[in-house]
């Protein structure tokens, strides 16, 4: 079981991300925006989650931000993926090659996306670097 954030401004996109991750023996914080999953990880003990998902495009704070705040302010490096409607992914690839995070379109497949999560969470975990 990991600890996961997800961070998306549509209601429907949030519960069925949270029910896919549930389903799957995770433990699920739900923000419905940046500022809220900012509050999240400021009131988590120590700031953890083992792995955030966020929309991009989301009202107060963006994904992107999200990501940059997590990475520089909080130096977190919990792994993460960006989701996004937008077209212009390889602009958005571009923005955030340093903040090492994976960006997927949507729509996407609920099965394939917790598939990677737990993919990545399996080989953070074997690396000993899983967390934040």
């Amino acid at each position: 079981m990991a600890r996961i954030l997800v961070a998306e401004d549509d209601a429907f996109m949030l519960r069925l991300l949270a029910m896919w991750l549930g389903r799957n023996g995770h433990e699920v914080t739900e923000a419905s925006n940046g500022v809220a999953a900012q509050a999240a990880i400021l009131d988590l003990p120590h700031g953890r989650f083992d792995f955030i998902v966020s929309d991009i495009n989301m009202p107060g704070l963006s994904g992107i931000a999200l990501a940059e705040w997590l990475r520089h302010e909080r130096r977190c490096g919990a792994p993460m993926i960006l989701l996004s409607s937008r077209c212009d992914h390889d602009k958005i690839e571009e923005q955030v090659a340093a903040l090492d995070v994976s960006v997927h379109a949507k729509p996407f497949s609920p099965a394939r996306l917790v598939a990677e999560i737990e993919r990545r969470l399996a080989a953070g975990k074997s690396l000993g670097t899983a967390g934040g």
